[in-house]
């Protein structure tokens, strides 16, 4: 396989994982947000316990994609952050801004109403950073991005402002909810608190369908290759259906309350929808000008990441799943 096809999946794989472990933190701010009824403390105490080891290390993965992109497919990455200049700085505030608030609400000791406000930035930045994500991957498989010869001419605004981007915007966040309330049903310790989160996921997992069937509708219009790729790509057309009966596996297991294995098909819905977005654009990174073989680095530099990817698999996915068994472990009696 050549090296830049790998290092293609890798970039893919860890906007997966981002999307799987961040893209959930997200949607816990969206129902720290909505939480309500009697048992409103108790939701909003139950996603700053899932969220308080994690938050921060689950943006190793989207560092990673951008490091791997910037490094093995310059080109690309140039082109992206000119044309994305706006959504992208806009996205990276609402980072710090939402992990600024989770923290200063956690430890201002100020009194409740400074606390409140923390968390309504929090819960703001949350809701706004998905949908931003959301509109950079619309406009990149519009086809709106220009580039002629090594010169972005489509302009800041255009390609991200369009009711197709808006859309993918909007499934991003609906998506993100979706996965939050289904881990968040696993993680609660009490009954009440897990039909709270099952109904939340459930709703949100109809929201999902709206919102990705809004995207298809658009995508003729607005993303003609993509619209391409998921009818007539054999490869993409698997990837929907596994996505398709993966969602189907979801609700038959949240209706069930099997909550653990629905974890893992949420999962599998989530990553798969990911997927099946990066093999409908297929060979182009940035649509229609620039492919994933002519943005290549050079195959001395291709072949050091691959080397660098290899090592940093093997040291960060092992410390993170130690962090995660060792936080997530109920705690010993003596």
């Amino acid at each position: 396989m050549p090296t830049e096809l790998v290092l293609g999946f890798a970039v893919a794989g860890t906007f997966v994982l981002y999307s799987l472990f961040g893209g959930a933190d997200f949607g816990g701010g969206v129902w720290d947000l909505l939480a309500s009824g009697p048992r409103k403390a108790e939701q909003r105490a139950l996603i700053a316990h899932a969220l308080g080891p994690v938050w921060e290390v689950n943006h190793v993965w989207l560092i990673a994609g951008l490091v791997l992109l910037f490094s093995g497919f310059p080109r690309a990455f140039s082109a992206l952050t000119v044309a994305l200049h706006v959504p992208l700085t806009l996205l990276l505030l609402g980072i710090v801004f939402r992990g600024t608030a989770f923290t200063f609400r956690t430890y201002d000791a100020r009194g409740d109403l400074v606390q409140r406000r923390w968390g309504l930035v929090f819960s703001v930045a949350s809701l706004v950073s998905p949908v931003l994500l959301g509109m950079c991957v619309g406009a990149v498989v519009s086809g709106r991005i220009r580039v002629e010869g090594r010169v972005v001419v489509s302009g800041f605004f255009e390609p991200w402002l369009t009711p197709f981007a808006l859309a993918v915007g909007v499934l991003a966040l609906c998506l993100f909810a979706f996965l939050a309330a289904v881990y968040l049903t696993a993680e609660a310790d009490s009954e009440p608190l897990r039909e709270d989160f099952r109904r939340r996921a459930l709703g949100a997992g109809v929201a999902v369908f709206l919102a990705a069937l809004g995207v298809l509708l658009l995508a003729r219009q607005g993303a003609p290759r993509v619209w391409q790729g998921l009818l007539h790509e054999p490869f993409a057309l698997a990837l929907h259906a596994v996505t398709a009966l993966s969602a189907l596996a979801a609700f038959a297991l949240l209706w069930r309350r099997s909550f653990r294995l629905a974890r893992v098909a949420a999962a599998v819905q989530a990553g798969f929808i990911v997927l099946g977005w990066a093999a409908s654009q297929y060979p182009y990174l940035v649509v229609p000008d620039i492919t994933l073989q002519a943005t290549a680095a050079s195959p001395a530099v291709q072949r050091v990441l691959l080397v660098a990817l290899v090592v940093g698999i093997l040291t960060v996915v092992p410390s993170i799943a130690l962090l995660l068994r060792i936080f997530q472990s109920p705690p010993t009696r003596r």
